[in-house]
């Protein structure tokens, strides 16, 4: 899971969520944000023919490389253990990002309240410890693609969060909910059937409540005005976070990094630059740039993707209950997203789109 589910963020990075980036050249921080309007109004306003080549480019790398990201965890825990490789990949990916802060906008960059970064901190340990570390370890024995579509029903969790917090749903996001855990038990029918392990699915399952929560608390709590800031802090968390679990796991023992193949170097190195920063970068700028209900379309994109990939380099089986279900949890997060997106229900949108993410570095 990367990114984000809600910018969320990204999320990865998807995964991280922090609120709507500050609009430059505006100062970081609460002021900075009221001092200038957001441009996120004048791009919903945009008709799609008007958009630019430079927004399809970034909504083609969040499909691909979003959509990805479960392949290469996949890759990733053939070698490796879970939650070690997840630590490294968020640490390796905050550091990167923080650097890259210093080196263009000096330590002001990096520059948050203690509440702020308190906030990040349970953000990223939300979401990519509790989400992305348990689909990681979920991965170890569901195939990529049917883990892609599980974790595609966040936005229908977003719904039911937003209910329990006094946001009453329209009817038509509770029959996105609905058939989307419809899809959800017709995708669990092969761990009941005893074909694939039910511990993982559950765990994929429970990843995606977490991820959900993750982005619906960071609409709740100060989160740093600066977006890239916020996600390199959320990295760090859920980075440490994932090593404290894998070292309590026991992961640590046995662990030989000469045993370790090469693809699955490469597909780590793969999640870092690509998933947890050049993805979660695009989506970060297509929140500023383009109509968020085109935006939100990576909610399910992404596991039509992943279900290709997986079929394609890992040939993991298309079957009836994959197709099915993932069929109906896609046609649930669309019905869901679509009404979440109209005017006048911006608040809700940011988290139901989902990172998911990404940041993050959700996916």
């Amino acid at each position: 899971m990367t990114s984000p589910a809600s910018p969320s963020q990204p999320a990865e990075i998807p995964g991280s969520a922090p609120d709507t980036p500050t609009p430059t050249p505006a100062p970081a921080g609460k002021r900075g944000a009221e001092a200038a309007p957001t441009p996120l109004p004048l791009a919903d306003a945009l008709p799609s023919s008007r958009l630019g080549g430079a927004v399809w480019l970034a909504l083609l790398v969040v499909y691909v490389v979003w959509g990805s990201t479960y392949l290469a965890i996949r890759i990733t825990v053939e070698t490796m253990p879970s939650f070690l490789s997840a630590s490294a990949r968020f640490i390796t990916a905050g550091l990167l990002l923080a650097g890259f802060l210093l080196v263009r906008q000096g330590p002001a960059g990096l520059k948050v309240t203690r509440r702020q970064l308190a906030s990040s901190a349970l953000v990223g340990l939300l979401l990519l410890t509790g989400g992305n570390g348990m689909v990681v370890l979920g991965e170890t024995s569901v195939p990529s693609g049917l883990a892609a579509l599980l974790v595609a029903a966040v936005p229908l969790w977003m719904v039911v969060l937003t209910a329990f917090g006094g946001d009453r749903p329209k009817p038509a996001e509770l029959a996105g909910v609905l058939l989307g855990l419809v899809g959800l038990g017709v995708l669990s029918a092969p761990a009941i059937g005893g074909s694939i392990e039910p511990g993982g699915v559950i765990l994929i399952i429970g990843a995606t409540l977490l991820w959900a929560t993750g982005s619906f608390v960071s609409k709740k709590i100060p989160m740093p005005g600066n977006v890239l800031a916020a996600s390199a802090y959320q990295m760090l968390a859920g980075g440490l976070g994932n090593l404290l679990v894998g070292l309590g796991r026991g992961e640590q023992h046995g662990l030989d990094l000469g045993a370790v193949s090469g693809r699955s170097w490469l597909a780590l190195a793969y999640l870092v630059l690509f998933g947890s920063l050049l993805a979660f970068t695009a989506y970060a700028w297509l929140l500023r740039a383009a109509p968020l209900t085109l935006v939100a379309t990576y909610a399910y994109v992404n596991p039509v993707v992943a279900v290709l990939l997986g079929w394609l380099i890992l040939a993991e089986p298309l079957t009836g209950p994959t197709l099915a279900g993932g069929a109906i949890v896609v046609a649930g997060v669309c019905l869901v997203v679509s009404v979440s997106r109209r005017p006048g229900r911006s608040s809700r949108a940011g988290g139901t789109a989902g990172p998911a993410k990404g940041p993050s570095a959700r996916r």
